[in-house]
């Protein structure tokens, strides 16, 4: 975790410098009243534990929800499979949704901590008020009597989905700001603090996924075997753990003071572009407005250097003969700075590279509803164990947890003697080989799907609603192979959209990130409902039918592999033409 030695063989190798070695941070962070912060007392690794265990403990309450929701919506609300699946994947959509709400208050009014710490008691109250849904009789459907299950009342309905989106709404304000509070404990302006900030994000997502190993396998046994009251109580202490963690480390932290509101810079730069649409943009670019401070005019930003891309937006920086003769240079919706300007071309640029997340995060929202349902009608016993299907996913979390030390400590190093990257891969480098993974995963699952299928018809089981005698453990390839695109995708994901974002703006560019799962869940909902409708015209079953065994999910996932494939092409032309962040 950022060893010594790591730093000695950069040095050695000249890809570091000896900067930032002053009393002080250089990229302007403060403590939580406000005053300049000493390097040796704060931040680094010292402030990151507080971090990771919050992480840890929150994940694991959110997986313990998200994992096994599926069998709770099906066995306990007697939902359908398409109903469930598209209940879960809308639900995880809204999770990854609501980060822009809190990335736009932390970012602009409260600040990273502040957001975190308001957002973490709206969770807490959500996640009471599951465990109430599914622990108080008044609350709970009544058990299924032979082959007649009863639906769920509007009042148990509204209990339940009220818990779960509020849940929703407090995990919008943690997911945004808790990497980027992490990250920020370390100084963009000291090249060793840079180097174990690429680390730091690895062990982020190492304790996410520590948090959903246990969720996915110990909190889903207690659902199963002990009751869901309990399944749901345990996860809902574990985010009370998370919220006293975060307050533990209060004293150690280094905080960044909140830009004003990105979104009100974004329209402030197209008002004042519009306005001098007939105004040329000088060929000198440092005739373009930009403060004479040796720091930027947007509160916790360093200045960014001008790009020559996009130049139709430079005319909001543009000086005309009117404002050099009044001298008034201080309405932004009339005149930005160059800095505001490269914020909006930065966000620009990123968007094509944030485009081709959501189909990945279609691809690994089957982890949670399809590959789930597969497990059902596949034999799930070790003698007289019987193995939930929902904990197969702990075989994904088992792969990241390999991976991340392995990645971290061997494949870093070993990448970084080649092409003389600090953290071995670029970030653009490292998604790219994610991406190939899930092509590579789907596949996996499809030829799962059609050996199980075999065996079906085979064994005359198609027109049976029961489980195929295939071990479930048949699908421990595709979770792995999952886990490994994780690791590549999703934490490079996390470099990308800290490093590349503006600093005033890195809490909304986390919350994009995250908005690609969103899109990823609403475009498998929507893919579902889509396939779903074509395959069962004329009275067809479709692939994805109650009973599996009539249908084609293996169809289904050649489908997502094939869009994987696509996906995969044009991000690597969006990535061949991408231009990097220069900051002053």
């Amino acid at each position: 975790m950022g060893s010594h030695e790591d730093e000695r063989l950069l040095l050695e190798g000249g890809l570091l410098q000896d900067e930032g070695n002053g009393l002080y941070t250089g990229d302007g962070s403060v403590d939580i009243k406000g005053n300049p912060v000493l390097k040796q007392n704060t931040g680094n690794w010292r402030a990151c534990p507080f971090i990771l265990g919050t992480e840890c403990c929150e994940r694991l309450a959110y997986y313990g929800i998200a994992t096994n929701l599926v069998t709770y919506l099906t066995s306990k609300l007697h939902e359908g499979n398409v109903a469930a699946a598209r209940n879960v994947t809308t639900w995880q959509g809204t999770c990854y949704l609501t980060p822009l709400i809190g990335a736009v208050l932390a970012d602009a009014y409260w600040g990273r901590y502040w957001t975190i710490a308001v957002f973490s008691t709206i969770y807490f109250l959500g996640m009471c008020t599951l465990t109430l849904s599914a622990t108080l009789p008044a609350l709970i459907p009544p058990g299924c009597v032979g082959s007649s299950c009863p639906t769920a009342s509007t009042s148990q309905y509204a209990v339940f989905f009220f818990g779960l989106y509020l849940i929703a709404l407090g995990t919008g304000g943690i997911k945004p700001c808790v990497s980027s509070f992490g990250a920020d404990q370390f100084d963009d302006t000291d090249a060793r603090e840079r180097v174990k900030k690429g680390s730091f994000f690895n062990w982020f997502y190492f304790s996410i996924n520590i948090g959903a190993l246990i969720s996915s396998s110990f909190i889903v046994y207690i659902q199963d075997n002990a009751g869901w009251g309990l399944g749901f109580g345990i996860p809902a202490l574990f985010m009370a753990v998370a919220i006293a963690s975060f307050f533990s480390g209060t004293p150690l932290y280094r905080f960044q003071r909140p830009g004003g509101s990105p979104l009100t810079r974004m329209c402030q730069v197209l008002v004042a572009s519009f306005r001098k649409w007939n105004l040329n943009v000088p060929e000198d670019s440092s005739l373009l407005y930009e403060t004479q401070d040796k720091v930027s005019a947007i509160e916790g930003s360093r200045k960014l250097q001008h790009s020559d891309e996009l130049k139709c937006l430079d005319k909001a920086a543009v000086i005309s003969e009117a404002e050099v003769k009044t001298g008034e240079f201080s309405n932004p919706w009339r005149l930005c700075t160059v800095t505001q300007v490269e914020e909006f071309k930065i966000l620009i640029r990123m968007f094509p590279i944030w485009a081709t997340g959501i189909v990945f995060s279609a691809v690994y929202a089957q982890m949670s509803t399809m590959f789930v349902e597969q497990g059902t009608m596949m034999d799930t016993s070790i003698g007289s164990f019987t193995i939930p299907p929902a904990s197969l996913s702990s075989f994904d979390v088992i792969s990241v947890i390999f991976w991340v030390p392995i990645y971290d400590r061997f494949i870093v190093p070993i990448a970084r003697r080649f092409t003389g990257k600090e953290r071995g891969f670029s970030e653009l480098q490292r998604m790219g080989i994610g991406l190939f993974l899930s092509v590579l995963c789907m596949s996996a699952a499809a030829v799962v799907e059609i050996y199980r299928l075999h065996i079906a018809n085979e064994l005359d089981l198609v027109d049976k609603e029961v489980a195929v005698p295939i071990s479930i453990f048949w699908q421990v390839p595709q979770y792995f192979l999952l886990g490994a695109a994780e690791i590549f995708t999703f934490i490079g994901q996390l470099e990308f959209f800290y490093d590349q974002s503006p600093d005033a703006m890195r809490s909304l560019c986390s919350a994009l990130s995250l908005l690609t799962t969103a899109l990823g869940n609403y475009l498998s909902s929507f893919i579902l409902t889509v396939v779903t409708y074509l395959t069962t015209q004329g009275g067809k079953s479709g692939w994805i039918p109650d009973n599996l065994n009539s249908g084609h999910l293996d169809y289904y996932f050649w489908l997502l592999a094939g869009l994987s494939f696509i996906n995969m092409v044009l991000y690597m032309v969006c990535a061949g033409k991408y231009k990097r962040k220069k900051a002053s």
